[in-house]
């Protein structure tokens, strides 16, 4: 029995995706207003997940700064809190009475909101500058109620410097930004980073924020340094004060230089009558003497050292030890 054929006609076409708000593909005029529309939505809940963000972190780091007086910087983005600072008495520091009353000053007027000046504090091993600096902020720290911070970024760190200050900017505290052994050396450029924040940037240093910084160096650039960029520039002068201007950024220059040996025994005396170190006088002048001919120098750092030598010697231990 033959099978039926079956009818053919015009083959229909899957009906086309209607335009709606129900779903599907829009298509013509009203499918540009809504992209647009959806364009503009996805900005705003950019622009306020941003704003939450932003507003998380000056909270975070607002909590944090209240939890010490002293911080380390991390190039990450992160203060760790110091919660015990390796410092000295002020009074301790022997033989630079002249520079502790110019930064102490200079301090102070910070703290309180006054013009004052970046500090670099150059010259002689040992002599006291990051000691110095240490005891400073604790002794007008403690005048302002613990509005005052101290930060210390480590030298390799200070390209991150703008990064620090940006967080700092709109903070309610006050900070001593703080670099130790500060010096440049080689092709190395960072120190651009450290000029344009201490002046000459677009931001420049925030109001609520100074630096200090100690090195060996007064223009903090090795003498090779300075004497390749002059042998090898165009035009040497030009190329000798763009290293040089670094150091001319800090309103504040504190020489330090080697004392002598009353300053020596002084600072001797001082440490034995401060922790309770009891030795007859001249014994103790002849055996300190000895100890600085040992090391072939007269310092802070080696009053210290040697007081350090005496009181393990007659068992007596040490409240604190602090780094000259």
């Amino acid at each position: 029995m033959a099978k039926k054929s079956r009818k053919t006609g015009p083959r229909k076409t899957p009906p086309k995706a209607r335009t709606g708000h129900r779903g599907g593909v829009t298509k013509g005029p009203e499918a540009a207003v809504a992209s647009k529309a959806a364009d503009r939505i996805a900005r705003a809940l950019e622009v306020i997940a941003a704003a939450m963000t932003a507003a998380d972190e000056r909270t975070d780091s607002h909590v944090v700064m209240t939890r010490a007086d002293a911080f380390i910087w991390h190039p990450d983005g992160r203060l760790m809190p110091v919660s015990q600072v390796s410092r000295v008495d002020l009074g301790l520091l022997k033989g630079i009475d002249r520079m502790r009353d110019i930064l102490m000053e200079n301090t102070v007027r910070f703290a309180k909101g006054l013009p004052a000046n970046n500090a670099l504090l150059w010259g002689a091993r040992g002599m006291g500058k990051s000691s110095l600096v240490k005891a400073a902020h604790a002794a007008v720290n403690a005048e302002v109620g613990g509005q005052l911070k101290l930060i210390e970024i480590h030298r390799e760190d200070i390209e991150s410097l703008p990064g620090l200050m940006e967080l700092l900017r709109s903070s309610e505290f006050r900070f001593i930004v703080f670099c130790d052994d500060l010096s440049f050396d080689g092709n190395d450029a960072s120190y651009k980073s450290l000029k344009a924040v201490l002046e000459g940037g677009i931001e420049g240093r925030p109001d609520n924020v100074i630096l200090y910084a100690t090195s060996n160096r007064r223009h903090l650039l090795a003498r090779d340094m300075i004497e390749n960029e002059r042998s090898t520039a165009i035009n040497p002068g030009e190329a000798v004060e763009e290293k040089v201007s670094l150091s001319d950024r800090f309103g504040l220059w504190l020489g330090f230089h080697r004392c002598s040996q009353d300053e020596y025994l002084a600072m001797v005396r001082g440490y034995c009558s401060y922790f309770g170190i009891r030795l007859d006088d001249a014994e103790l002048e002849r055996e300190a003497l000895e100890w600085s001919t040992t090391r072939g120098s007269r310092s802070g750092r080696v009053a210290w050292q040697f007081t350090q030598e005496l009181a393990g010697r007659l068992g007596v231990k040490l409240a604190q030890q602090p780094r000259l």
